[in-house]
């Protein structure tokens, strides 16, 4: 049983709905037993000509329960489930706990599938206009949600499968999922921009100042487009190689250049 995973989604069903990381964590950490027909082959739904859909259980028994039409219910873990991903046409993966429930769309699936067991991601410094535009949404938005101390805006490129994103990475003093980098993003890609087709995907992830001080410090050392929020005064610190000499990025955190947020960017999109 994902222990893990079924008392995230039953928290869901009262009103604490998780992260979307959270889940997806949980779920390659974990795995779901997945329905096979007694062939051994792997059960989806429908049946028809539509794009099948995958169902995940957090629980064996459970599965039985809830379709017994299913010959049996085989675990899989994060590599089984990229390797169904590959080889099938699946559209959405539905998972079921005892009083909750989750779907997640294969996009999302096969990107974090990448991200299992031995991939990599090279983050690199992007002049992308998208990247230029979320740091300086940042700089102006991030005094709202005083849990974010900093944030870093990175080019994202994962190794194994070649694919490419911007990724925002927030650092936040509350606990994970945070629900404070959540709405950081919802108001920064809701209010602030308006991405298109044309535009890189824009991911987020979070991260504890304690139990991620190793990551924390790396991100300080690639010369990102960082922004620090000190939440006592009030004081945004922006830097950035488009306007800051590279070298008063700090390797380990010392304290940045104190700049102006940039006037807002009328060219790009905005809702």
């Amino acid at each position: 049983m994902n222990a893990r995973l079924a008392d995230l989604l039953d928290r869901g069903a009262d009103g604490h709905e998780p992260g979307p990381e959270a889940v997806l964590e949980a779920l390659f950490d974990g795995g779901v037993f997945v329905p096979v027909t007694e062939a051994g082959s792997v059960l989806f739904l429908p049946d028809d000509e539509r794009r099948p859909t995958l169902l995940g259980f957090t629980d064996a028994a459970l599965g039985a329960r809830l379709l017994p039409a299913a010959a049996g219910m085989v675990h899989c873990d994060a590599a089984r489930l990229r390797e169904i991903l590959e080889k099938t046409g699946v559209a959405v993966l539905g998972i079921r706990s005892g009083n909750g429930q989750a779907t997640v769309p294969a996009q999302v699936l096969r990107h974090w599938a990448s991200r299992g067991p031995g991939a990599e991601m090279q983050l690199d410094w992007s002049a992308d206009p998208v990247a230029v535009a979320l740091r300086d949404a940042l700089a102006r938005r991030i005094r709202e949600f005083p849990a974010v101390r900093s944030a870093w805006v990175a080019h994202a490129r994962w190794r194994e499968s070649g694919e490419e994103q911007l990724i925002v990475h927030l650092a936040v003093d509350e606990d994970l999922p945070s629900a404070s980098a959540h709405r950081l993003m919802r108001t920064l890609l809701r209010e602030e921009m308006t991405l298109g087709p044309e535009h890189p995907e824009v991911g987020m992830l979070a991260l504890h100042p304690a139990t991620h001080a190793d990551s924390i410090a790396d991100l300080d050392r690639r010369g990102l487009d960082t922004v620090r929020h000190d939440a006592a005064s009030g004081r945004v610190h922006v830097i950035s190689r488009e306007f800051d000499d590279p070298a008063v990025v700090a390797a380990n955190g010392a304290p940045a250049p104190v700049t102006q947020p940039r006037p807002r960017r009328r060219w790009f999109g905005r809702s």
